[in-house]
């Protein structure tokens, strides 16, 4: 039974050109209780806030100019004077073709939110990521959460990935507690508005397949 979660002490970023989609999602986490909630209009501006900022979460969207959220995931990742490299993304986008799925996860985003936006599907992303926070993989052409989200057990061959690469632990999510509840467990109560927005490519569901493959 999954559990809920009290984030209120989180602080989250909001990296997004769409003034209509920052304060939605603002709206959607100070429901689930947060507080602590900046946003930035593209890359670079969000790469100055994460300066001075500690984020728990950073919340993303794709297209953006001059620095879209792809080049700001890189950066956060691998640029020499990022401040967390280690800090959660979650990259939003409309775009879920599974080019682009693969892409983004090959640039370090820890989750894959597909719009339209719903509470529901934001707070399972949250929640993934407080309950399965990977460790992070660095090898020459990689740095980021560990890409293989699943050990199977059939598997008997060679741990090539593992003999290549540098694993390095990162600690969990602090100022998070579980609320325990009886039964099935819902999402807090927030504003069910969407954006109005159809999602072409994957669905949700799909892109948490192809992530965990």
């Amino acid at each position: 039974m999954p559990a809920e979660y009290n984030i209120e002490r989180l602080n989250f970023l909001i990296v997004d050109d769409n003034k209509h989609m920052c304060v939605l999602i603002k709206t959607i986490l100070n429901a689930f209780g947060v507080r602590n909630v900046l946003d930035a209009g593209d890359g670079a501006d969000a790469f100055k806030v994460l300066k001075h900022f500690p984020a728990d979460i950073i919340i993303c969207d794709w297209v953006m100019q001059p620095l879209d959220g792809l080049d700001f995931v890189r950066l956060v990742r691998t640029g020499k004077d990022s401040p967390n490299p280690y800090v959660p993304v979650i990259m939003l986008t409309g775009h879920t073709e599974m080019h682009r799925v693969m892409e983004a996860r090959e640039a370090g985003v820890s989750e894959f939110l597909a719009k339209p936006v719903s509470p529901k599907k934001l707070y399972a992303r949250i929640r993934s990521i407080i309950e399965h926070q990977r460790n992070f993989i660095k090898t020459k052409t990689y740095f980021g959460p560990d890409r293989r989200r699943q050990k199977l057990a059939s598997y008997k061959g060679t741990e090539r990935r593992k003999a290549q690469a540098e694993t390095i632990a990162v600690q969990p999510i602090l100022n998070v507690t579980a609320i325990p509840r009886p039964g099935e467990v819902s999402p807090p109560a927030a504003a069910s508005s969407s954006i109005a927005e159809e999602a072409k490519g994957l669905s949700q569901a799909e892109v948490e397949a192809l992530l965990k493959s």
